[in-house]
């Protein structure tokens, strides 16, 4: 019996955000992450499981678009990042989660990794049974996830160099949109992107720009 865990993928909502279902193949304890949009879409993902969270990569739209929808369904509590400390939560979690913080899957777990930049409160979470990452919006396979400010583009800078670079090449990641990746395929240019001086450039990156 293959025992790690079980990964289903829906793309939901108007913008196309991918929602995703983790199971553990022993206990058949699931949770649910980033559900944006179409919660019967949502329920097929966890059907013959048993919920025990909701976790949040961040708290932009398109990707908590049927949160309330789906607590009412689940009745199970809520996880996600509380972004920056001076400014009110987005969203209202039961659990706030820490970088670095472990949470329990059946007999697995995840590891979260605050990745701000897109924005305060993005988080990425990796299966500890496997190189396996739910990125958010962190990263995609063209390049990272859209800014509203240099300041948040140059914490982009930081998260890329000392948070991704530092994974393993063979670390498959599951973006908020788009398809999965390998992480090595894209370290080069990632590295290059990181060195390359951006001036006070925000908004729309490619791993290709000047």
């Amino acid at each position: 019996m293959n025992d790690k865990l079980l990964l289903h993928t829906r793309t939901v909502g108007p913008w196309g955000a991918n929602a995703f279902a983790l199971i553990c193949p022993r206990t058949s304890e699931s949770v649910l992450i980033d559900p944006g949009g179409d919660p019967d879409q949502l329920a097929e993902m966890l059907a013959d499981s048993k919920p025990t969270a909701i976790l949040v990569t961040h708290s932009h739209p398109d990707h908590i678009g049927a949160l309330p929808r789906m607590q009412q369904r689940l009745k199970v509590p809520v996880m996600a990042h509380r972004g920056d400390p001076t400014r009110p939560a987005q969203i209202a979690a039961d659990r706030w989660l820490a970088d670095c913080e472990r949470v329990e899957i059946g007999r697995h777990w995840l590891s979260v990794r605050h990745t701000p930049g897109h924005c305060a409160d993005q988080v990425c979470f990796l299966l500890g049974d496997s190189r396996r990452a739910i990125v958010g919006d962190t990263i995609f396979e063209g390049g990272p996830g859209k800014t509203w400010s240099s300041s948040d583009f140059r914490t982009t800078l930081v998260t890329l160099s000392e948070k991704i670079l530092s994974w393993h090449d063979d670390t498959i990641c599951h973006p908020g949109h788009g398809p999965s990746f390998r992480l090595g395929d894209l370290r080069g240019a990632i590295e290059s992107f990181v060195r390359t001086d951006h001036g006070e450039f925000f908004g729309d990156a490619t791993w290709g720009m000047q």
